[in-house]
């Protein structure tokens, strides 16, 4: 019966592919056209200017490399505030582009625009990097870029018969620990990596219901949309801040892929104790009465190619502190931290300690666990030694200034960036394939090959 199931998965998946590849001009990779960006300065739009895109508005408004042009929002009010950061940085006024969802296409046909910053609901994210690509413009995507395995394979098809590239803005990728830790994998470290772990572990009920109970149109910020997942999905909804730095230090998609993923997730009670315990909520509020579809714990086991295994948990529907759960385990050690934000243990006398831990055999004193300190201070990643100051106050702890600036230095540079469109596939491809292993009681499901082989023979990711 097993078996059975296997090869229906399989044909499933690869049915997938193969209608993504039938899409493709049998010229695709060749005569490629190349965006155009200025010699000067990089001109850049914003679609979705809420709180995470003018994050990015603020970081990117500071860099004097840039013009920034133009805004694309459903919100009026959002684009007022956009306006108003560029503003106090001493910019001009930026167009904007605000008659409903899909007038930013207006703003894509607009020829003094190098590159697209999308910080939209995920649900758009494809669509809008999909058209994006086709003006002729680098598509810059917030987390997850897809959500679907059909976009994932359009966000590939669009690249490979455009050649404009599409950056996946997976901040984590950048963290100062997380850049140590590859740092440590590069220099052999860990020996021989064998094992990883790592996910989403963030309390959000109070950004799911805005602090109360609702959500939706009556809503505010995410509120009104990504609780929506929390009823309609039983998937890992949200992998890539895990995932892509341990997928960068496994070189996915450059030497190694994801084979096969396996989910499994537990019953989903979280919610519903909020919205019924909340000072607005209670037993008889219309909310008390949903049923939530999405487990308050997933977990995904994911195969490597080259034998690696890597454990993934989303976790943001219960009580806990803020973890990425970071684990790399090789022939000589491993390490364990929690990574952006954690905020450490509070001891009895106010002091904190950080978890962050390591073991190395023959460098640390045998089966004890020695601090991560001296080591992330070792191995500390030059990108971080060189714009420190720069990144300082720029968000989540400095990493949005380096995605932000990859972002900015690949259009530049007329280059592809670090994190590609193959990232952005395989990494967010995780969401449909979980949700079907989940259906399936934990059925492993085959990840596609999005490189088409090219995974072979391609380097290594170098962020530098």
């Amino acid at each position: 019966m097993a078996n059975k199931i296997n090869r229906r998965s399989f044909i499933k998946t690869a049915a997938i592919a193969g209608a993504g590849m039938a899409l493709i001009p049998n010229k695709a990779l060749a005569d490629k056209k190349k965006p155009s960006p200025t010699e000067t300065k990089v001109r850049i739009a914003f679609i979705g200017v809420g709180l995470r895109g003018r994050n990015h508005v603020s970081n990117i408004s500071k860099n004097p490399d840039v013009e920034i042009v133009a805004f694309a929002d459903i919100s009026a009010d959002a684009v007022a505030e956009a306006q108003k950061i560029i503003k106090a940085d001493g910019r001009a006024k930026a167009e904007e582009f605000t008659l409903g969802p899909t007038d930013y296409l207006r703003l894509l046909k607009k020829p003094n625009i190098d590159g697209v910053l999308i910080a939209t609901p995920w649900e758009w994210h494809a669509r809008m990097g999909v058209d994006t690509m086709k003006a002729g413009k680098y598509a810059g995507l917030e987390v997850s870029a897809a959500t679907t395995l059909e976009q994932c394979w359009d966000l590939v098809n669009t690249y490979e018969a455009t050649g404009v590239p599409c950056m996946i803005l997976e901040n984590v990728c950048y963290g100062r620990q997380e850049l140590a830790m590859l740092n440590m994998v590069k220099k052999g470290v860990f020996g021989e990596i064998v094992h990883a772990r790592c996910g989403y572990l963030h309390d959000l009920r109070g950004i799911k219901f805005n602090n109360g109970v609702e959500f939706g149109p009556k809503a505010s910020s995410e509120a009104q949309w990504r609780t929506n997942f929390s009823e309609k999905m039983n998937a890992d909804v949200y992998p890539t801040h895990g995932l892509g730095p341990i997928a960068v230090a496994l070189d996915i998609n450059r030497g190694n892929r994801f084979l096969s993923i396996s989910s499994v997730a537990t019953k989903a009670r979280g919610l519903h104790e909020y919205i019924v315990e909340n000072p607005q909520g209670g037993q008889n509020h219309p909310n008390a009465d949903i049923k939530w579809n999405l487990g308050d714990v997933v977990t995904s086991t994911i195969k490597t190619s080259r034998g690696e295994t890597i454990i993934v948990t989303h976790d943001t529907n219960v009580p806990r502190p803020y973890s990425l759960g970071f684990k790399l385990q090789g022939t000589n050690g491993l390490i364990e931290f929690d990574g952006l934000e954690s905020g450490g243990i509070k001891q009895e006398d106010g002091t904190i300690v950080s978890p962050d831990r390591i073991y190395i055999e023959g460098k640390t004193e045998p089966h004890e666990w020695e601090s991560a300190a001296k080591w992330f201070k070792e191995y500390d990643h030059p990108l971080w030694a060189k714009f420190e100051a720069e990144a300082k106050n720029t968000g989540h702890g400095g990493i949005d200034f380096f995605v932000d600036k990859e972002f900015v230095d690949a259009i530049k540079e007329k280059r592809e960036p670090e994190l590609d469109v193959y990232d952005a596939a395989a990494w967010s491809s995780v969401t449909p394939l979980s949700e079907m292993s989940i259906e399936e009681n934990g059925e492993p499901q085959f990840f596609p090959d999005f490189t088409r082989g090219k995974w072979m023979n391609r380097k290594p990711i170098e962020i530098n």
